[in-house]
């Protein structure tokens, strides 16, 4: 096809695309638009060819069915093979199996015969023990120093998170020092079976009335699991009494208070727990002993 002289030309034809629609020479050649091309002056001595209208250039017809150009230029990525490993998690994320109720734990068959080493074994502990027995002290001693990762979780410490509106016992047990118990007990379950289910032992301390079996081992076992092993801690009353007096804050009871609370732990005797009395043992002593009382527990579980 012939083009006027001066007229810019079209692009290229290229093999898979059809004519170049809507090709507009000013997109090749910015500026204002321009007129029909001049025409060359005539050579001396010849007539000049009057001037004529270049022929209307005509409009592409309807382009055949073409593929669309990246169908034509770019064939999609063959799929992986079913047999072609994950791509690797690169987040730094770490996994942690979900806590669930722990188990009662069992001896393996080639050391029944042998007495348990609770220092290397994978625990749940519940220490009981009225207010001043000694309870926090000893289970931070005795997780700090076990030869398997270990935590301590005290149900006092978690019920003390609540600071705006927290219901202290010490004005009255009610509805709402209840409820919070209940709520901190539960959360101290959930965290002891999460450490459990990646391999740290528990020890948790709470002050467990014998009776009130719903809100006290009830309560610990549902949140825990049957596996829980509890261990009564239980001094004499001048002791727990001497050890009060050395109390701050909400920690610190009346005397009276403290020789309630350990009249009805004097409860657990009978009980089928094992006990500890302390009066005349320091922690270290008492950690040896709780490791002995958790031997015995480990190769014949308490029915509780």
């Amino acid at each position: 096809m012939q083009h006027p002289v001066g007229s810019p030309l079209p692009p290229p034809h290229q093999p898979g695309h059809g004519p170049a629609l809507g090709w507009s020479p000013a997109a090749h050649h910015p500026g204002p638009p321009q007129g029909p091309a001049p025409v060359p002056p005539a050579a001396p001595g010849y007539p000049t060819a009057p001037r004529q209208a270049p022929a209307p250039h005509p409009g592409p017809g309807p382009a055949p069915h073409q593929p669309p150009p990246a169908a034509a230029h770019h064939r999609p990525a063959p799929a992986p093979p079913a047999s072609a490993p994950p791509v690797p998690d690169t987040t730094g994320h770490v996994p942690l199996p979900p806590g669930g109720p722990v188990a009662v734990p069992s001896v393996p068959p080639a050391t029944a015969a042998a007495a348990p080493d609770p220092t290397t074994t994978t625990l749940a502990v519940l220490l009981i023990g009225p207010a001043g027995a000694g309870k926090t002290s000893v289970a931070k001693y005795w997780a700090d120093h076990r030869r398997v990762p270990t935590a301590h979780i005290s149900l006092d410490d978690v019920r003390e998170w609540v600071r705006s509106g927290f219901a202290d016992p010490q004005t009255g047990w009610n509805e709402h020092s209840e409820a919070q118990y209940r709520l901190a007990r539960r959360t101290c379950g959930f965290s002891a079976r999460n450490f459990l289910a990646n391999g740290i032992s528990c020890i948790l301390d709470d002050a467990v009335f014998p009776d009130r079996p719903v809100v006290g081992l009830g309560g610990w076992k549902r949140h825990v699991g049957p596996g829980l092993l509890p261990v009564v801690l239980l001094p004499g009353l001048d002791i727990v009494l001497e050890r009060n007096a050395e109390r701050s804050g909400n920690r610190r009871l009346t005397d009276e208070e403290v020789a309630r609370i350990h009249g009805r732990m004097a409860g657990w005797y009978g009980s089928g727990l094992p006990i500890i009395d302390n009066s005349q043992l320091d922690i270290p002593e008492t950690a040896h002993l709780l490791d002995e009382v958790l031997s015995r527990s480990i190769a014949s579980p308490p029915a509780w």
